[in-house]
Formats: C-alpha cells, sequence, structure tokens
C-alpha cells in the first residue's frame, strides 16, 4: 500500500508516528513561514503542516499544489496547537517531511465543498467530481449500510438471493418496456425488466420458498423526483404463506433497518383499508405523522342555492387546528395553492371559528350563523380552528384536498422528517376501468389475487373485487408493494379474460407462467421495496437521485457520458434496424 494510514483515521495516541497518506488537496492556507493543507480521501481530512523555517524548498513546492492535486505525504505524526473539535482527526497534524504528486489536477468547475457553488446539472455532468463531496458520500454510505443491513436480516430468516435475467419477454401490462434488438434474432427484441416478478413466482414453483433479491430494474416512464428510468427494488418472495406472514417478516425488515441504521425503535404498524385511506386522506399512501382527515360535509351543506356546493357529487374539508388567526392573505395563498394546474382545484371555502367564539366564513351570504355551527359540529372544531372546504366531482376533490392537507400540514410543522410512522395499506381494488380504452386493468399487475371472497365478483362485478395485495407506506411515502398470487393456472386463465387477453394471446404472453403451474405451484406472496426511496426516507430527502451514484436527470439522460446517444449506420444494419429517411428519430 501507498500509504499507512487514511486520513480519517490517527488521533492523539499517534503522536511521534511516521506516516504516510495518500489523498485529494482540499485546500491551503499560507500564513508566510507555514503552509497548512488540508488532505482528503473517503474517510476524512488531515492537516498536513509545512514549515518555512525547517525546509524552505518542500514548503515552497506544496504552495504551488493545486486543489484536488492527488498526493502522497510522509511525515510525523504532531499535537495540534490549535485543535478542531469539528473533525475526527481534529487533535493531530501531521508535520510533513517529503510529499509526492500522484497526479495533477484542472481546478473543478465547482467546488469540492459540503455547501458546492455547483447547479445540478453542472454537478451530474461531473458526477466522479460530485461524489467526492461529503454530503454525496455519505449518501453513498448509507445505502451500502442499508444494503448490508437487509442482506443480513434477510438471510437470518432463511431467505436466499438469487439473479433472475436482464434480457427477457416483453409484456403489454404496466409501464412501458425498454427493448433490446437482438442480433442473433433479427426483427426479435428482448426487454429489460420492470421487476423478475414471473421470474421470482417461477422460483417459488421450483422450491425456493424464501427468495430475495437487490436488483435493477427498468421503466420507460415520466421522470419525477422519485423516480428513474433505472432503479433499484428489494424483490422478495415466500411460499405456503398468508398476507398477515408477509406483514410480520417486513415489518421486521424495516424494524431492523431502523434499529441498524438509525438508532430507532418502530413499534406500531396501523393497518388500513384502501377505502379508508381515500375516504379519509384523500390517497392510498397517508402521511399519518398527524391528524387533519376530511370531514363530509355533502349532506348537510346542500339546498341552500349555494350552486358550488348543490351540483357538487362531494363537499369535504379538513380542520387546520389554531389556524382561526389565519389572515386575508393566508387564506388566498391557500385558495391560489390548489388553484395551481397541477393540483385543478375550482377554488377554497373557509369557516374561522375565532378564539371568542364568532364564526366568519366566505359563504355567509349563504348560510346563517346556526347552520354554519352544524358545520362546527360536523368537524368537532374548537374556537381558534379554521376550516378549509373543496366541492366538485369525489375523486378530484379527495385529490386536491389530499394535497392541502399536506400543505397545512408542513405550514405547521406537523411533518417532521425525524418522526418516522409507517403503515400497511391493504384490500386495494383488483382492477381499474379506463374509460379511453373501455377496459379493465390489473391495479398491481396480472398475478396479483383476488381476495378470497371476491372470487365470484370477478365474473358478475370485476369492478367491486378487492385484491389481496398491499402496500407499505412511511411518512406518505410509498416505500413497498406487493401481493399474494395467483399459483393456480384456471384463475390465471381467468384473470386474462377479464384484463381483455384472448386466449391465444394470454398463451403466448403467459403461456410459460400457466405451464409451471400445472408442476405443482405452492401458494405464495411477496413484496418489492423501494431501495432508492427507502434510503431517500432515511437519508431525509425526497429526491432518489442523491442516493444513486450516478443517476439520469429529468429529461432521462445521463449527462455525463451522454447518453442515450445515436448508434452507428453499421450497427443498426447489423441489428435489421432500418431508418426512415434521413430523420434517425424515425425508425
Amino acid at each position: 500500500m501507498l500509504r499507512t494510514h487514511t486520513c480519517g483515521q490517527l488521533r492523539i495516541a499517534d503522536v511521534r508516528k511516521k506516516v504516510s497518506l495518500c489523498g485529494w488537496v482540499q485546500r491551503s492556507r499560507d500564513f508566510g513561514g507555514m503552509t497548512f493543507m488540508d488532505l482528503r480521501d473517503r474517510y476524512g481530512i488531515t492537516q498536513l503542516v509545512f514549515n518555512m523555517e525547517t525546509n524552505a524548498v518542500l514548503c515552497q513546492q506544496a504552495r504551488e499544489l493545486g486543489r484536488e492535486f492527488v498526493i502522497k505525504a510522509n511525515g510525523e505524526v504532531s499535537e495540534r496547537s490549535n485543535k478542531n473539535p469539528k473533525l475526527p482527526t481534529g487533535d493531530i497534524e501531521i508535520i510533513v517531511e517529503s510529499f509526492e504528486i500522484l497526479n495533477q489536477s484542472k481546478l473543478p468547475p465547482f467546488t469540492i465543498e459540503d455547501n458546492t457553488d455547483g447547479g445540478e446539472e453542472l454537478r451530474m455532468k461531473y458526477r466522479y467530481l460530485d461524489l467526492r463531496r461529503n454530503p454525496v458520500k455519505l449518501n453513498m454510505e448509507l445505502r451500502h449500510r442499508m444494503a448490508f443491513e437487509i442482506r443480513k436480516y434477510l438471510d437470518e430468516q432463511s431467505f436466499i438471493e438469487i439473479e433472475t435475467p436482464v434480457l427477457i419477454k416483453s409484456t403489454p401490462e404496466g409501464a412501458r418496456d425498454y427493448v433490446v434488438p437482438s442480433r442473433v434474432n433479427p426483427g426479435e427484441f428482448y426487454a429489460l425488466p420492470q421487476s423478475p416478478q414471473t421470474f421470482k413466482q417461477l422460483l417459488m414453483v421450483a422450491g425456493f420458498d424464501r427468495y430475495f433479491q437487490i436488483v435493477k430494474c427498468f421503466r420507460d416512464e415520466d421522470l419525477r423526483a422519485d423516480r428513474q428510468p433505472e432503479f433499484t427494488q428489494i424483490d422478495c418472495e415466500m411460499s405456503f404463506v398468508s398476507q398477515e406472514d408477509i406483514f410480520y417478516t417486513f415489518e421486521g425488515l424495516v424494524k431492523h433497518l431502523f434499529n441498524a441504521v438509525k438508532g430507532i425503535n418502530i413499534d406500531n404498524f396501523p393497518r388500513m383499508t384502501y377505502a379508508d385511506a381515500i375516504k379519509h386522506y384523500g390517497s392510498d399512501k397517508p402521511d399519518i405523522r398527524f391528524g387533519m382527515t376530511f370531514i363530509e360535509l355533502t349532506e348537510i351543506v346542500k339546498g341552500k342555492e349555494f350552486k358550488i356546493f348543490d351540483d357538487a357529487e362531494l363537499v369535504v374539508g379538513i380542520n387546520a387546528t389554531g389556524c382561526a388567526d389565519y389572515t386575508r392573505k393566508q387564506i388566498d395563498e391557500l385558495t391560489e395553492f390548489v388553484k395551481k394546474p397541477q393540483i385543478g382545484a375550482g377554488g377554497l371555502i373557509y369557516l374561522r371559528y375565532a378564539a371568542d367564539g364568532s364564526l366568519k366564513s366566505s359563504v355567509d351570504k349563504f348560510y346563517n350563523p346556526d347552520e354554519l355551527k352544524k358545520w362546527v359540529e360536523t368537524f368537532k372544531a374548537q374556537p381558534g380552528d379554521l376550516m378549509l372546504i373543496m366541492a366538485g366531482p369525489a375523486a378530484k376533490t379527495r385529490k386536491a384536498l389530499n394535497e392541502l392537507r399536506l400543505e397545512m400540514g408542513s405550514r405547521l410543522g406537523l411533518r417532521n422528517p425525524d418522526t418516522y410512522k409507517p403503515l400497511w395499506v391493504y384490500d386495494f381494488p383488483l382492477l381499474e376501468w379506463d374509460e379511453e380504452t373501455q377496459r379493465y386493468y390489473a391495479m398491481h399487475h396480472p398475478f396479483t389475487s383476488p381476495r378470497p371472497e371476491d372470487v365470484p365478483l370477478l365474473q358478475t362485478n370485476p369492478g367491486e373485487v378487492c385484491a389481496n395485495a398491499y402496500d407499505m407506506v412511511i411518512n406518505g411515502v410509498e416505500v413497498g408493494g406487493g401481493s399474494i398470487r395467483i399459483h393456480n393456472r384456471d384463475m390465471q386463465f381467468e384473470m386474462l379474460r377479464v384484463l381483455g387477453f384472448k386466449d391465444e394471446e394470454a398463451l403466448s404472453q403467459f403461456g410459460f407462467l400457466m405451464n409451471a403451474f400445472e408442476y405443482g405451484a405452492p401458494p405464495h406472496g411477496g413484496i418489492a421495496f423501494g431501495f432508492d426511496r427507502l434510503c431517500s426516507l432515511f437519508g431525509g430527502t425526497e429526491s432518489i437521485r442523491d442516493f444513486i451514484a450516478f443517476p439520469k436527470n429529468n429529461s432521462a439522460r445521463d449527462v455525463m457520458i451522454d447518453s442515450p446517444s445515436a448508434i452507428s449506420e453499421e450497427q443498426l444494419k447489423e441489428l435489421g434496424i432500418c431508418l426512415i429517411g434521413t430523420d434517425r428519430n424515425k425508425i
């Protein structure tokens, strides 16, 4: 090894040791006869000292070193007279006796500091430099630690990690596939897996009753802060289990992660049906760190010649405790917030219950004080509260009110990032109807089993069937989802028929799986956690990009390597792909 120690290793007990350190020049400071330099590596920072009096030549050479030069420094550990309590190595410094330049560096395009001056796009272009910064490095270390603890826990629970193929068959359900042309089979294509779903089910048929994989998956979909075209799942499957077994096993995993990685004990995993989540929170991934649940007013507000309420399918609101003193300006800000295109509400009605017991609303013209008191009673409001109400089509109104609830939770400081509240949401609809195509789609995927008591409804009323499916939600973030699977060939065929597949199509797409079911498929179920999303939750940020070493931007581009990019005519010809005209975008 070129070095005897790392830059984060030496302590006061090492004084007088002769050492060699390697790393990058973080910064240097010249003070006449002395030069102080911070040397950085993955493990920390150590201060180097060059003394003009004892070695003027060496000191002058050190002053010519630029930021991010890679050097090896040899010297003696000494106790610092001016200690730095912010650094683990802050009690010592190295009196440098010699150094060697291992490589020079151009001036970086942004400062390699915790608070850098580089914008996100610039840092993504030079991601290998951004990864040197301490916050990003700590994110990678957190990701590594979580992966280690996941494997440790699942191994202790008798799970076996098995890799599944990356070049697979394209399926029509779910998001768009990334496809890969086959050179040796002209005109045919592989797809990159959106998940290892069918393979993990086949592993259950094969008798590997507890499987897991920390696996890369691919989806060609529009991007947000919590989505990437390639992402990582903690993919798990178990045989001979019920939904209750899944809950118990993976509550254990999450408890273990919080305890081992963050030193937090999580005890309670409440459960909520999908129907209750939508009714009380307007979301299938509710943030239960705070209350402010929905209160419906539809029946008590109609018939007063207020057209907005009279024409509405749903009138519903939330009670913002202690907010009666909100000014008109603040309420106008909330109204503008819900009118944003991404939320799409038409407006906002308010009822202020002042501390003195008086009532003031934006609809006083239509409702007298006695009628407004009924609102207060329905909300169970107290003096000092502010009731915020929306009206319109049920689904759209609940969705908009959910956004307002989250906004109020943030404004009131109720969404503490250091508080973690998990829950299970279950009994999702098995199917969802699409008006445009006039057919049902699987809400999760076609391999999710219906709730046993709902099986007869598949023939008569498919839209009312509940799935034997569940999501784990933490702080309003869906971190994992899964289901008990179909393991019977006839039931799988029936499910595909309900989804609009002709028998020939079903066999062409999924015959391999249904054939496997004829050879003793055990009852099985599983779950997949979004590993990147789980890391960002533990790291306290909303963007999963911060926890991926080399992420794509919002246009699904890697600006560092300039990908995706065009390929040569020769490659296209080899793959049997022809261009239409001269437009390379038309293939």
